[in-house]
């Protein structure tokens, strides 16, 4: 049978349309709220310190660089998105900037950990916002106690990963969406055959979605195998 382009490798749009948001309510309200601040420009000293230091925490697949892009769309020129592998000169302050996102501040370089450390001091001190993500709580990085204990000045939340029925509901609800009819079984059967993120497996609905108009066969578990086999050969 002749194989079809899965394009598994284009992802939706990191916005906070696209974030399920489980068990982190609070949090994704905090964050839609900081990326419109920058709009009023008088807010960037007017709100206090630890208002304006946000980290967040998970595991791999909990979505917290998603979070980061969502602001960064949002916020738009106003942001910018520095990832862990980012030259010194990232992290340099411009008043032009008002949201400063660190990704993966766990994974920093010596030099660039003491370019981060000066960012938040100038951030503190002539106005803006910063969030930034790691593995673990501020307390437990193996980072310089200074920007650790930068890192801790501010708001500190946990991004809860989705839980199988969750995921399973959020996913449910992603097909019919599309119009389209899952038999049972078949999505407990992908999380446990294939990656459980989120990005992932939306991506994966929606490939299944395309195999099935392109090959004319229904949505069906054995369709979803082929699918995944697929997937396999072409990695």
């Amino acid at each position: 049978m002749k194989q079809i382009p899965l394009d598994l490798s284009a992802d939706q749009p990191q916005s906070f349309d696209t974030f399920v948001t489980g068990r982190n309510e609070e949090l994704l309200q905090r964050l839609q709220q900081l990326a419109v601040a920058g709009v009023d420009k008088s807010a960037h000293t007017a709100s206090a310190s630890t208002d304006r230091f946000i980290y967040l925490w998970a595991e791999a697949g909990a979505g917290k660089s998603h979070l980061l892009h969502a602001i960064a769309y949002q916020a738009g020129e106003q942001a910018r998105l520095i990832p862990a592998d980012a030259p010194e000169s990232a992290f340099d302050y411009s008043p032009q900037v008002s949201h400063y996102l660190i990704d993966d501040a766990d994974q920093l370089g010596p030099q660039t950990q003491i370019a981060a450390f000066n960012l938040f001091n100038q951030i503190r001190e002539q106005g803006g916002w910063l969030v930034s993500t790691g593995a673990l709580p501020p307390t437990q990085l193996e980072l310089r106690e200074d920007l650790r204990t930068r890192l801790g000045w501010g708001l500190i939340y946990q991004v809860h990963g989705l839980s199988d029925d969750e995921k399973i509901a959020a996913l449910t609800q992603a097909a019919q969406g599309r119009g389209l009819e899952l038999p049972p079984g078949m999505l407990p059967y992908l999380l446990t055959h294939y990656r459980r993120d989120m990005p992932s497996l939306s991506r994966m609905l929606d490939a299944l979605d395309r195999y099935s108009l392109a090959t004319k066969r229904a949505i069906t578990l054995p369709l979803l195998r082929d699918l995944l086999q697929q997937e396999t050969e072409q990695q």
